[in-house]
């Protein structure tokens, strides 16, 4: 990145002085040290590839670039120069970025773990060395460190890392737990399951890096051009450079027609009729709060057939909401029962909690005090509220709310009085994303670690028909490979670190960013940074704009090439005449490709 900005600033450096009308040998002095601090990498990376009989086209546009300074237009090969060494750094700063986030993810599991002897004497170990069948303590508050059953105790486990559950799941004995999660209010003590390097955290990590080596290997028909083209371009250089000396011809000119020859032939304008457009719908995009990482990225957005949903944190809030209050005594009202529900709840820190208390807040509820609280973990809290007992928990099974959400049952003094229905909120703009999405792709799916039942009620309501719940991060990734093996380009849309292996085996991975965890905004290639959905199908129609503008500019780029060299080749082009017409169509593309800088190129529905 250091010498890719360097360049650049001698480049800009040079061309003000060059306008400014400065002394020649001041502006060539900097276009000169460009030369160096842009083109040394990519030359020698080039050199290494001769090595392996290879030749890329970061090499030949290093020797156009030389060329272009030996017959007196240094400015051009700069800017070649630039283009190229910026292209080569972003490249290397993302890899290099994407790679901590997977060793990031192996950090969510803690460095110990508190073993239980069967002598019942508890030994601190480091938890790469837990062996299966090892016994395990999990105090309140710590994560737990590796896959396995609880034999004891019970709690309220934070799983969102892995299910994408939205809420904490109640554990006891004989439920399973996973590395990496956030153990709750209570102690449990569990049966390792899984080493370490097997843990459901590590093979999402795994998978992750495996599903990033794959997407690399779509880039092998690119390099074949590229080495047809490099061959083509300085075997015939080197043919109108020799032949003609063979037949007599004066030396100056030879030289002087394979230099205009690479010039002409130089793609320049090939590369500012991809970039420019595209680049322009990134800067577009970042206005409207979406971060699309590479211009690739850009470009593959506008060939998606099917979109894939996640449920929590994506079409939902990702925060669990008091969805209703039913009152089961006529002698309460509704906001009796709320005020005193919250009032039991607010000293507890369980999500479901937050949101009894937040309803009460919404309605400016005024909370009587409370003494005696206690929190029983997997059953619910107990407190003692205007002097009565109150206690708050699971409801029983006859007690049944709308699909989808968790019933709630309040009792005073050991009698039913209430019951509250929570739910994670869907995000107000879902069901018109949706639709849009839709009418941009074919019909989308959603993908969820959430229950059946949840999964078909907010498919319902935003109108997604194709529902496939229940799954965890590598049957997600099973599903997304399952329907790109049928033929669709699928663009996945998740925010938890379960989805990660699905975003990064996808066609394109999008992550809403509000609160997406660092791996998924590693390993996403499109970031929806103010968390609106409508974003969607909008960043996907200007993906297919800034295709079709980089189609038109490669017919223009690739007509005015062609006429030049073959005018070059067959008849005698004037040196100033080609280097004009090179530079024209260079203008033409890059000006087409910037009109999707306008605010109207951005289109929601």
């Amino acid at each position: 990145m250091r010498w890719a900005a360097a360049a650049l600033g001698l480049f800009l450096a040079g061309l003000g002085l060059q306008l400014a009308g400065a002394p020649a040998w001041s502006w060539w002095a900097l276009y000169l040290a460009c030369y160096v601090t842009g083109g040394w990498e990519p030359g020698l990376a080039g050199l290494q590839a001769l090595r392996e009989k290879t030749l890329d086209v970061d090499l030949l546009m290093v020797l156009a670039a030389i060329g272009a300074a030996s017959i007196g237009e240094i400015t051009d090969g700069a800017l070649l120069i630039v283009i190229f060494a910026t292209s080569g750094a972003l490249e290397a700063l993302a890899t290099a970025r994407t790679e901590d986030s997977v060793r990031g993810l192996l950090n969510l599991a803690p460095d110990t773990a508190t073993v239980v002897t069967a002598d019942g004497v508890e030994q601190v170990r480091p938890a790469a060395e837990l062996e299966v069948g090892d016994e395990v303590l999990i105090r309140p508050g710590e994560r737990v460190p590796a896959d396995g059953t609880v034999l004891s105790g019970a709690s309220d486990v934070d799983q969102a890392t892995i299910t994408g559950e939205p809420l904490p799941v109640d554990v006891s004995a004989g439920s399973e737990v996973f590395a990496g999660t956030l153990n709750g209010t209570g102690s449990l003590r569990v049966w390792v399951g899984r080493r370490a390097e097997n843990s459901v955290v590590a093979r999402i990590a795994a998978l992750v890096e495996e599903a990033g080596q794959t997407k690399a290997r779509t880039q092998l028909f690119i390099e074949k051009v590229e080495q047809r083209y490099s061959i083509g371009m300085v075997a015939a250089t080197v043919a109108l450079f020799t032949i003609p000396l063979l037949f007599g011809s004066d030396l100056r000119e030879s030289l002087l027609r394979a230099m205009t020859f690479m010039i002409v032939a130089s793609p320049c304008a090939v590369v500012l009729a991809t970039m420019p457009p595209l680049l322009a719908a990134i800067a577009n995009a970042g206005r409207h709060g979406v971060l699309v990482k590479s211009a690739v990225v850009m470009e593959r957005l506008g060939t998606t057939t099917k979109v894939a949903f996640d449920k929590t944190g994506t079409l939902t809030r990702g925060t669990p909401e008091v969805a209703e209050v039913r009152v089961l005594r006529d002698a309460w009202s509704r906001d009796e029962l709320l005020r005193v529900a919250a009032a039991a709840e607010r000293p507890s820190e369980h999500p479901l909690a937050t949101a009894v208390v937040r309803a009460a807040e919404r309605e400016e509820l005024s909370l009587p005090p409370t003494d005696e609280f206690a929190a029983l973990p997997g059953r619910g809290v107990t407190a003692r509220v205007e002097g009565h007992r109150v206690e708050i928990g699971a409801a029983p099974a006859e007690f049944e709310v709308q699909p989808g959400h968790t019933p709630v049952l309040v009792r005073r003094d050991g009698e039913p009085i209430g019951l509250l229905a929570i739910t994670d909120q869907p995000r107000p703009e879902a069901p018109e994303a949706v639709s849009a999405t839709r009418q941009l792709t074919s019909e989308p799916v959603l993908l969820t670690g959430d229950t059946a039942a949840g999964a078909g009620e907010l498919a319902a309501h935003v109108g997604i028909s194709d529902v496939r719940a229940g799954l965890l991060p590598e049957q997600k990734l099973d599903e997304v490979d399952g329907m790109q093996s049928a033929g669709h380009r699928v663009a996945f849309v998740g925010d938890g670190i379960n989805d990660a292996p699905a975003m990064a085996t996808a066609h394109a991975g999008i992550a809403m960013g509000g609160a997406a965890s660092d791996l998924t905004l590693q390993t996403a290639d499109t970031i929806i940074v103010r968390d609106d959905l409508n974003a969607i199908p909008a960043v996907i129609d200007l993906s297919r704009r800034a295709r079709r503008v980089v189609t038109a500019n490669l017919v223009i780029a690739g007509t005015f090439i062609a006429v030049l060299a073959t005018w070059d080749l067959v008849g005698h082009l004037p040196l100033p005449l080609g280097v004009a017409g090179h530079e024209g169509s260079t203008v033409l593309v890059a000006l087409n490709g910037l009109r999707l800088l306008r605010k109207k190129a951005w289109k929601t529905r």
